[in-house]
């Protein structure tokens, strides 16, 4: 079984490949694909990626179907003694997505390239110095 949790909106959604999710309003067109990057979890053949904070090089793609409005929200305001009563309601906008590849994740080794190096000789150079 292979699944992913990701990042959206400030929510986080547990999803499969194939599966369709209704995300927070997202500005892509319908029917265009959209990669998210933040996948904080992933899970493949009973191998589990936790990420600090997001698994590297995992990201899951999607295709938007539509852009939709949620259930309406009621929304009432009272105060007590002080005739005040105000009823309002909300529907959210949301985007239904349906998600098409779980990427896999890259391995740490491969994580760092030439220029991460050498910051990190640079760094450990200055620490050298600086506790004479």
């Amino acid at each position: 079984m292979k699944y992913a949790v990701f990042a959206s909106g400030g929510k986080q959604y547990k999803v499969e490949e194939g599966s369709v999710v209704e995300l927070e309003k997202l500005k892509v067109e319908a029917g265009k694909d959209v990669i998210f990057d933040s996948v904080l979890l992933q899970v493949e053949d009973g191998i589990v990626n936790v990420g600090q904070p997001t698994v590297y090089g995992a990201s899951i793609t999607a295709k938007v179907l539509d852009h939709i409005q949620g259930k309406k929200i009621r929304v009432a305001k009272f105060k007590a003694k002080a005739r005040y009563r105000k009823v309002y309601g909300h529907r959210q906008e949301l985007t239904r997505v349906q998600i098409e590849s779980i990427g896999a994740a890259k391995k740490k080794t491969e994580k760092r390239s030439e220029k991460e190096t050498e910051i990190k000789d640079q760094k450990s150079k200055v620490k050298a110095t600086t506790k004479k």
